[in-house]
């Protein structure tokens, strides 16, 4: 087998097919997501294990890092294909044998673009401030930041600093001063590099996903010293994504992440990849925008309530999941099994309908 020629036929298979992921594992047919439907390439080589780590070898372009693999078992990395296309991948090992999974970065898109609420952009428009894109994986939450964080570089002189692991879009400087960081290349860890943006002049931070409970506590600490951060958080819905964040304290540091978030938080957006009617995705989305009455909830522990305060807001500018879905089910993008299938609350969508 020519590995090389063999990736690059792949790659361009993804690409040409309009899909997402790409799977390579040994002893198993490749394989390739479009949209959201995971297809076999029954047509293509079945590879061996030494295919795959050859393979590996090539996305990771130094043998070190595949000696690393190999004792830590898996490993992240990014991969840029002929300056045309962009993938992000994780390697592991299953039975005994290598395999990777594969997902295709597109180019940064507009907001409007991705056919999502023009409201995010006042949000990119803050100066100060904590915002979270929140969904299960694979639903196009760091395609929904990369967006923001491009429209500020459009508008704006002020410097970005993005803390990723590893680096998924590249930004192209217009306005702003773009400074991307690595974790594991450029950076020890999220909170090593956290920690050193108060002392590099940064007015925006995008931090590729909050793993720790360090990591939090030191966003939300710049969100309250004149940072605008955005972030990701792989939870459900705004109720969800609070309690997670401050269940990740001890139980004495809660009410102080309480309170903070209470004063610092801008909004919450939840989004889903919902399959169209015409084929691909569409995004349906619900939005939590942090005003007194929810700042009241984060404090006085009634994060339950949040829920109810998402559906009686529209006045306000939130955005309720079951309603965004039936506006998609209304302009003939979804189908309503759809729209039950993918709402987090089917007895109140039905009751919608």
């Amino acid at each position: 087998m020519d590995h090389k020629k063999e990736l690059d036929e792949l790659i361009q298979t993804i690409i040409r097919e309009g899909g997402s992921d790409l799977h390579i594992s040994a002893g198993r047919y490749p394989a390739i997501r479009v949209a959201g439907t995971l297809i076999a390439l029954v047509k293509r080589q079945m590879a061996t294990n030494d295919d795959v780590l050859v393979m590996l070898e090539i996305l990771l372009g130094d043998k070190v890092k595949l000696e690393r693999f190999k004792v830590n078992q898996e490993i992240d990395f990014s991969y840029d294909f002929q300056g045309t296309a962009r993938l992000r991948g994780n390697a592991f090992f299953q039975k005994g044998e290598v395999g990777m999974a594969l997902r295709l970065i597109p180019k940064v898109k507009t907001l409007q673009e991705l056919k999502l609420p023009p409201i995010l952009a006042d949000f990119a428009r803050r100066k100060q401030g904590f915002f979270l894109i929140v969904g299960p994986v694979g639903q196009g939450k760091s395609t929904t930041m990369s967006a923001m964080v491009n429209l500020i570089n459009e508008e704006r002189p002020e410097h970005i600093v993005t803390i990723e692991d590893p680096i998924e879009y590249l930004f192209e400087q217009k306005h702003a001063m773009i400074d991307q960081r690595e974790v594991g290349i450029d950076t020890k860890s999220f909170e090593t590099a956290l920690k050193s943006i108060f002392r590099e002049d940064v007015n925006v931070i995008m931090v590729g996903e909050m793993r720790s409970p360090e990591t939090i506590a030191t966003a939300v600490t710049a969100a309250e010293t004149g940072h605008l951060v955005l972030s990701t958080l792989h939870t459900n819905n705004a109720s969800q994504t609070l309690d997670r964040i401050i269940d990740a304290f001890p139980a004495g540091q809660q009410d102080q992440i309480r309170t903070q978030l209470s004063n610092s938080l801008l909004g919450i957006f939840s989004q889903r990849l919902v399959p169209r009617i015409a084929g691909g995705l569409v995004p349906a989305y619900e939005l939590l925008i942090n005003n007194n009455a929810v700042a009241n909830l984060i404090r006085e522990r009634r994060t339950h309530e949040i829920d109810v305060v998402i559906e009686t807001g529209f006045e306000q500018g939130m955005i309720d999941m079951n309603r965004s879905l039936l506006e998609l089910v209304r302009q003939g993008e979804i189908s309503i099994e759809n729209a039950y299938a993918y709402s987090l609350n089917p007895k109140a969508l039905e009751r919608l309908v």
